[in-house]
């Protein structure tokens, strides 16, 4: 009993980090098309940004 309790708690753990690299992988695209269309939209001579 206590092997199978190991391997779905593997699994679970395995699937909830799974889904937040997934989730991060769209916060991430969502940043990167916000940088794409502030640049497009303020031109390449000015900085859009503070940093």
């Amino acid at each position: 009993m206590i092997p199978l309790l190991l391997i779905l708690l593997l699994i679970l753990v395995l699937f909830g980090a799974g889904f937040a690299v997934e989730v991060l992988w769209y916060i991430a695209l969502a940043v990167l098309i916000l940088w794409v269309l502030g640049f497009f939209f303020r031109g390449s001579g000015s900085r859009w940004y503070r940093w």
